[in-house]
């Protein structure tokens, strides 16, 4: 089985702290690493893979991993929460622009 894992692009500026990781099995006994805003994470086969990797995206800080013992999913498909203001803000700004362009007609009596 392949380790399915995404990398995330954050910038490392020296002084800021890194972000928490939580490692743990999912519901189908896999084992995940993914850090507390959804932003990036990974799904493993063993422990030492799933710890590996949030080491590697921590800035190697033990200290900033946390074990769940409850089961821990990996949800790929949530919008990380600053870009969902931009989003909102797009798709807002598409809408006023496209009602901008052509008046709606009014339905026939």
């Amino acid at each position: 089985m392949n380790n399915l894992h995404t990398r995330s692009n954050r910038p490392t500026v020296k002084g800021l702290e890194s972000p928490l990781f939580l490692v743990g099995k999912d519901s189908h006994g896999n084992w995940v690493a993914r850090d507390q805003s959804g932003l990036c994470g990974g799904l493993f086969v063993g422990r030492d893979e799933a710890l590996k990797f949030a080491r590697a995206e921590n800035g190697n800080r033990p200290q900033a991993i946390v074990m769940v013992d409850d089961v821990l999913e990996l949800d790929m498909s949530v919008t990380p929460r600053a870009s969902r203001g931009l989003l909102g803000a797009a798709s807002a700004a598409r809408r006023s622009k496209q009602s901008a362009r052509r008046p709606r007609r009014k339905a026939a009596a």
